[in-house]
């Protein structure tokens, strides 16, 4: 088995930022910005910002600059012709293809498993491809103070300082400073918490002790093991079965034959919770622009996309009129939009499905998806 399959030549003395290594998971249809994003082809393989970057291109090239190109991409069988057209970067055996999804704690455990079998000593980073981040250079630099303090025997995650009390993410309660070289913004974490009531999210955000969990982590490869193995030991051994046998020619066999007896739990409830019960978790917190491109609201907010008018139109060749109206327009087409006397409005135009709403409705899209499945109306999916 290759002690290094990202073939870096060795170096004499190892830092923490040596023994760097990021993980992509991308995962997820993304159903509420359907048609946009289907299943053969997710949100994560889209431009949704009119940026000139599809959201997975962006990702990669964030971490490139502290990771080189140790990468490993865990995304669907079904993405891995998409993916590797825009991540040509990335090595066959970094390419962790999932038989179908099993949520993020077989994603990021078997990213961990085969790490820590190709260098027991490496930190390993997990950053979802769904993000759009902003200012770069502060994300790096948390990440970079994720690195060193992880290297202190943490698991890490970047926490985001709210900026109004939203009860649509997760929350991280911060403890005492942690005092650790290269690392002057880390602390213990005391708690994590699920997503709250609107009262609860106030009373967090006035008392300044709570960051948002922007499910980023970064830690060493062996703690993530130890703990999986502790509280998720089937999940440990499934994967560790794969691990051992994904640089020799049994990885395919051995990966169909156990990921689908695999069990589904989300890498909060596997690791990181009971991680921080046992006083393993830090966080960094950090105040750099953050979002998950999660509907067409979203899309809207975090656009760079030309305005015609009030109206935000995103794609190539995108024919738009409009007149008195506001909202944004996504084609994939080229049929003429026109928009008269109408505001507020999401449209998504693709060649075999047509989408028309509001932004204050672009949460229920969902809707329409769970709808045309009922009725067997797959093809559009």
């Amino acid at each position: 088995m290759p002690s290094n399959i990202f073939h870096d030549s060795p170096a004499p003395n190892i830092t923490e930022l040596d023994r760097f290594v990021a993980v992509i998971p991308a995962g997820g249809v993304g159903t509420r910005l359907w048609p946009l994003s289907r299943a053969a082809a997710p949100k994560f393989l889209h431009d949704l910002t009119g940026s000139g970057s599809t959201l997975i291109r962006a990702t990669y090239d964030r971490l490139e600059p502290l990771s080189g190109s140790k990468v490993l991409l865990v995304t669907g069988d079904a993405h891995r012709e998409a993916v590797c057209r825009q991540l040509p970067e990335v090595a066959d055996e970094n390419l962790v293809l999932e038989t179908e999804p099993k949520d993020s704690g077989a994603a990021i455990g078997l990213a961990a498993a085969i790490l820590f079998l190709r260098a027991p000593d490496t930190i390993m980073g997990s950053f979802a491809a769904d993000q759009v981040i902003s200012p770069v250079g502060k994300f790096q630099d948390a990440v970079r103070e994720a690195v060193y303090t992880a290297a202190s025997g943490k698991i890490v995650t970047i926490g985001l300082k709210p900026t109004h009390a939203s009860t649509g993410f997760g929350y991280i309660r911060t403890g005492a400073p942690l005092n650790i070289p290269g690392a002057p913004s880390a602390r213990i974490v005391s708690k994590f918490v699920e997503k709250p009531s609107a009262e609860i999210a106030e009373q967090y955000l006035a008392s300044g002790e709570y960051n948002w969990n922007a499910g980023m982590f970064v830690a060493p490869v062996e703690l993530i093991l130890r703990h999986l193995k502790a509280n998720q030991p089937a999940l440990y051994e499934g994967l560790m079965e794969i691990a051992q046998a994904w640089d020799t020619p049994d990885r395919v066999a051995v990966k169909n034959r156990v990921w689908p007896t695999l069990p589904k739990i989300a890498i909060d409830y596997a690791v990181a919770e009971p991680a921080a019960d046992a006083g393993d978790v830090a966080v960094i917190p950090a105040d750099f622009s953050w979002d998950v491109v999660g509907d067409f609201a979203a899309i809207a907010r975090l656009s760079n996309a030309k305005e015609v008018k009030d109206v935000k139109v995103i794609g190539e060749g995108a024919r738009v009129f409009t007149e008195d109206s506001s909202g944004i327009v996504v084609s994939d087409t080229k049929r003429v939009i026109a928009l008269v006397g109408i505001q507020d409005v999401v449209v998504v135009d693709t060649p075999d499905a047509l989408l028309v709403t509001t932004r204050a409705h672009a949460q229920f899209v969902k809707m329409a998806v769970d709808g045309l499945k009922a009725k067997g109306d797959t093809d559009v999916l």
